[in-house]
């Protein structure tokens, strides 16, 4: 019965390890992004964004840097220049790779519940936390928009 002879080889000494290995399976990654710039100099917030049931939520604009969200609650309407809109469920995750590219939707997706999300974003310094995108420019920029849903 050679192997089943734990005496040789035993734990001594190390028990005191053995209960702090959790942290190896606490974490879960939810997304893995990349390719991103982020602003020299930039500063990283972190926002909690709440809309009521049906909120179409904030006017297309853009961002100086990479935002990082995660659905905390509710569902979020999610569309980002170039991408069809997708909506976003609690525990799901969503990104943007910020400076040029138009972020369209990051509305309530639900017409009966509230949702929230946390998104983490860096900044440019001296920028605001985003700028809202013109008529005009939107128009100029429409083709780049992913095809609107005909339904």
């Amino acid at each position: 019965m050679a192997g089943h002879d734990h005496s040789a080889h035993g734990h001594h000494g190390h028990g005191d390890q053995e209960g702090t290995a959790g942290w190896m399976t606490a974490a879960t990654v939810l997304q893995d992004a990349a390719p991103f710039t982020v602003p020299e100099g930039a500063s990283a917030m972190t926002i909690l964004v709440e809309w009521e049931p049906g909120d179409p939520g904030t006017p297309p604009h853009r961002h100086s840097g990479p935002a990082f969200g995660y659905v905390v609650e509710g569902a979020v309407r999610f569309e980002l220049e170039g991408e069809p809109e997708r909506v976003v469920e609690a525990g799901g995750t969503f990104w943007e790779p910020g400076g040029d590219a138009i972020h369209y939707q990051d509305g309530n997706a639900l017409s009966d519940a509230r949702t929230r999300f946390v998104v983490t974003m860096m900044c440019a310094p001296g920028k605001p936390m985003l700028e809202l995108v013109d008529e005009k420019e939107l128009a100029e920029r429409a083709h780049l928009r992913a095809p609107r849903p005909t339904a």
